[in-house]
């Protein structure tokens, strides 16, 4: 679907240089002398890689729709991650540095969300909470204030998190898979 350059948005994926293009910021500039441009910061979406470009607002471009599809993640098998599509139970491996350090927090039969442009994986999604248990917590350091004295912990999937003085070793707690925090207990 073409857009014009003054049209495009925060979030907006583009095909531009040949890449696919997610768009981070933007700014309607109208200089002085000169027509109105569009200033978009753009990042891409398989490399990572970040660009500034101008669109007048005669330029077009092209608008991507992604397709997001529900998949079950499966097993690991060596540096891949399997998936299978919850519609027509076809499977997807994914490399581990696709889906990065949030991989610890894969579980058997979780359902995540795979974006898809032209049936090539090119993001994932996680729940944006999921439920471990500590295995190792720091006993508690008396005459510290509860206010910001958090302690280190491990929980069962590896990963060191910070956490309140009051959590132990076998507490379930509920963690945030993008900003890999604390945020309560679970019930």
């Amino acid at each position: 679907m073409k857009i014009n350059g003054n049209e495009i948005r925060p979030g907006n994926v583009i095909e531009h240089n040949g890449g696919l293009w997610v768009a981070v910021k933007t700014n309607h500039v109208k200089p002085g002398k000169g027509g109105a441009y569009n200033q978009v910061e753009l990042k891409n979406l398989i490399d990572g890689t970040k660009l500034n470009e101008r669109f007048r607002s005669a330029e077009t471009v092209e608008r991507v729709r992604l397709e997001q599809k529900e998949f079950t993640y499966l097993y690991e098998q060596g540096d891949a991650l399997v998936f299978m599509d919850s519609e027509t139970y076809e499977q997807l491996e994914l490399q581990k540095d696709f889906v990065g350090d949030r991989a610890a927090f894969l579980k058997e039969g979780m359902t995540v969300t795979v974006e898809l442009y032209e049936e090539k994986p090119i993001g994932i999604s996680l729940p944006p909470q999921v439920t471990l248990e500590v295995a190792e917590a720091d006993p508690v350091v008396k005459g510290q204030t509860a206010a910001s004295s958090y302690k280190p912990a491990v929980l069962e999937n590896g990963v060191r998190i910070m956490v309140p003085p009051f959590i132990t070793a076998g507490e379930k707690i509920v963690v945030d898979t993008d900003e890999i925090t604390y945020l309560r207990r679970a019930d």
